[in-house]
């Protein structure tokens, strides 16, 4: 995924006929479909908002927009220039079909938890809650990534999950079924911010951040490398897939955030398309 490298400002004319009128206050490069997400290029100092939510800025006018599996056609991006002008930045988002993806064979309490494990899912939901928030000025966002595992794609984004015959919430991540063991390495450079060995659903589950809230999550993992708070190079190897957790297979789910935004990580994948297979190995 080769996003923007340089602090240039750039402000799009569009002309029709004898006209022409400014139409952005930014540059936008990346992934404008549902699941993806897109790196601005505004002037530095800008103050950005989305959705009522204010966006880091960094010093060279680099900001993120991540954009939800049923986002809206068109969203709306306000810019505040540092001379104080105001600017909406129109963006089509463009809409994606999804596959429905049957997995058999679940423990019962997985698909429908007691009273008991309910309350243990919620509990641990603050650990999620809290990796997504993170909001450093970190940069890493900008660079190419790379395959965190190599396996055949079980599972992919956006998917209609029926777990034993029950309808279930969509898939969120992209699965990687590969043996117990097989070495995941970091996609890009981050920082650890989550590392948790045995939770309800996603078993081992480690989380990374890449700054201005986007961050990569791993999970079933049957062993963790890492620490929280340590710093990651692209490549590093981080943990060891397994089938811990919600699995019926030994499977690596890579899941992609923008704050709470479930994003497809494979979409900066430079090789992105795969074979999707049905069946055991997903989350």
């Amino acid at each position: 995924m080769s996003l923007i490298k340089s602090n240039r400002l750039l402000i799009c004319l569009i002309c029709l006929g004898m006209h022409a009128t400014v139409a952005f206050a930014a540059e936008y490069k990346g992934f404008q479909t549902q699941g993806g997400f897109v790196i601005g290029q505004t002037v530095p100092g800008a103050k950005v908002t989305y959705k009522g939510r204010t966006l880091r800025v960094s010093a060279t006018g680099l900001f993120i927009v991540g954009f939800g599996r049923n986002e809206a056609a068109q969203v709306t991006v306000d810019i505040r220039l540092p001379d104080g002008k105001r600017q909406s930045d129109q963006l089509t988002v463009q809409a994606r079909q999804y596959r429905e993806e049957r997995i058999d064979s679940l423990p019962k309490n997985k698909v429908s938890p007691s009273a008991a494990e309910w309350k243990r899912i919620i509990a641990e939901q603050v650990y999620f809650d809290t990796a997504r928030a993170r909001n450093d000025d970190r940069t890493d966002f900008t660079m190419d990534f790379i395959w965190p595992a190599k396996g055949r794609i079980s599972g992919v984004y956006g998917s209609r999950r029926i777990l034993n015959g029950i309808p279930k919430n969509p898939h969120t991540g992209l699965d990687i079924a590969a043996p117990e063991g097989t070495k995941i390495v970091a996609p890009i450079d981050g920082v650890v911010t989550l590392v948790q060995q045995d939770l309800f659903y996603t078993g081992g589950t480690l989380f990374i951040h890449h700054g201005h809230g986007l961050s990569t999550m791993y999970i079933h993992l049957s062993e963790i490398f890492v620490k929280e708070g340590q710093e990651v190079k692209q490549g590093d190897v981080i943990a060891a897939i397994g089938m811990t957790g919600r699995a019926t297979g030994p499977h690596l789910h890579w899941g992609m955030n923008w704050f709470n935004t479930k994003l497809d990580p494979q979409l900066v994948l430079k090789q992105g398309k795969g074979k999707r297979i049905q069946g055991k190995g997903n989350e």
